[in-house]
């Protein structure tokens, strides 16, 4: 065997184990029996501390040495495995086991404070991930930015500057938005019961209406909606609400975004660097164009409702076109998987400066809940009523995910580019919708983005696919147009 032969083999065997403890996740948020947290806690830190030792393996700088790829795709996937090694052997092993071990247990902290509206319980264990955190950043970043060094665990080549930049080219034209839609007047809401059995099934028939393949795949429920694993095996949660069916609807179609990307993947790259998604950016490109500009589409909005009707009888909305103009509501709300795509950045804007503040060492753990209260009355006009509804609501910081956040906005972004290309080059795309079919969509974005997983850069896949250099003025220009529209501006 060749060099790159040898690395690749060595590293199909660590992304199998990487795969392994995605399961072990995967489980904990949904079947894992309660009173299991504590062991998982020892499981997630032993393994980590297995796939750490491998990723930091002095023989892979050997091979990365020695190998020479003949082809584009090897130069990638040695471009990755670089990457990813340089990273591993900044972090000392004890502290990567240490934040696995922590971050496990964190996660049922803050699943049990949130359900007891209890910040309190969950501040000293966020005080501990926090500080490790910090310091993997500190490793990470050797004298440079923390924070930048979080971030590219997630976007690659991006810093907290350049977000910050992107932040502040979007928020007035946003703000400004929100101002005039909340001027006049609001639709009706969706109100009633509806069957959460109901919502289950056709949940499942959304699924693959986007094209999720079930056959390597499943839908189950859990506190916080996501997407796990890659390959042939990729699963996604969702939850279900009595009187509010659309979070289960479209944070089903969310997720199949993010599950269609991996299962779209050239399996020709399976358990290789290149065989997922190339950036959490990216990732949530095609989570939210999946989810707004398709689901929330005139078109497709009309064939939700012919199901919805078939599913549940008459739901007290009158007609396709007052069905769209509830799905797309512009309402003062708290949680952020439920914010409007008018005001969806803007949440993700409040979360980016505390947890940049708080790496920086500007914000203190105990100091959050007052600063989350305080920027969001702030930004939004009305008080946090309850933790759940404020720093308590998102899962990501127990887990140890800093950095993840501003890439829900850049790939609100990038959706904005990719779809500004796939109206050009599907022009049926209405009709295809307006029927509950996605394939001419879905098609487009295997073939120019998810096929590819991580052979391209972040910005350059955009780039390639829209024909544009990526920016915020297509995604800006979509939302005042389809609200304009919506709200008679």
């Amino acid at each position: 065997m060749t060099a790159f032969d040898e690395l690749m083999a060595f590293q199909r065997e660590t992304s199998a184990l990487g795969q392994i403890a995605g399961r072990l996740g995967w489980d904990q948020e949904t079947v894992m029996p309660r009173g299991a947290s504590p062991q998982r806690a020892e499981e997630m830190a032993a393994i980590e501390a297995v796939l750490h030792a491998r990723r930091s393996d002095p023989r892979v700088a050997e091979w990365l040495d020695q190998a020479a790829p003949q082809d584009e795709v090897g130069k990638a996937q040695l471009r990755e495995i670089r990457r990813a090694y340089d990273r591993a052997v900044k972090v000392p092993a004890d502290l990567a086991t240490a934040i696995a071990r922590t971050t496990s247990a964190a996660q049922g902290t803050w699943a049990q404070a949130r359900a007891d509206e209890d910040v309190s319980a969950f501040l000293p264990v966020l005080e501990e991930v926090v500080s490790l955190k910090r310091q993997e950043g500190e490793a990470l970043a050797q004298g440079g930015d923390v924070y930048d060094a979080m971030v590219e665990d997630y976007e690659p080549c991006t810093t907290g500057a350049q977000i910050a930049a992107i932040f502040d080219e979007m928020r007035p034209r946003l703000v400004a938005l929100r101002a005039a839609v909340l001027e006049r007047p609001e639709p009706a809401a969706l109100t009633g019961s509806f069957d959460e059995l109901t919502q289950m099934r056709l949940t499942q028939k959304l699924a693959v209406a986007f094209g999720y393949d079930l056959n390597n795949g499943r839908v189950d429920k859990a506190v916080h909606p996501f997407s796990s694993g890659s390959g042939l095996d990729v699963r996604i949660t969702t939850r279900t609400s009595e009187t509010d069916p659309f979070n289960c609807f479209y944070s089903t179609i969310h997720e199949v975004g993010h599950a269609a990307y991996e299962q779209g993947i050239d399996r020709g790259y399976l358990l290789t660097p290149l065989g997922r998604g190339v950036s959490m950016g990216v990732h949530e490109s095609q989570s939210r164009i999946y989810e707004n500009q398709l689901g929330r589409s005139r078109a497709f909005t009309g064939w939700l409702f012919d199901q919805m009707k078939d599913a549940f009888g008459d739901f007290g909305i009158a007609d396709a076109d007052a069905f769209y103009a509830t799905v797309n509501r512009v309402h003062n709300g708290y949680i952020r998987t439920e914010a409007d795509e008018v005001q969806y950045n803007l949440h993700i804007m409040l979360r980016f400066d505390l947890e940049r503040a708080l790496m920086a060492g500007d914000l203190q753990v105990s100091e959050l809940e007052a600063a989350w209260n305080d920027r969001f009355k702030a930004d939004f006009g009305y008080a946090v009523d309850k933790p759940s509804n404020g720093c308590l609501q998102d899962v990501h910081w127990s887990v140890g995910l800093f950095g993840y956040f501003p890439t829900y906005s850049l790939g609100n972004v990038y959706a904005g580019c990719l779809y500004q290309a796939l109206r050009g080059a599907v022009p049926e795309l209405d009709e295809q919708l307006a029927e509950g079919d996605t394939t001419g969509a879905t098609a487009w974005l295997r073939e120019h983005v998810q096929q590819h997983g991580g052979l391209y850069a972040p910005r350059e896949i955009i780039q390639r696919a829209s024909g544009v250099e990526p920016g915020p003025e297509p995604l800006l220009d979509y939302l005042e147009q389809k609200f304009s529209g919506l709200y008679g501006l």
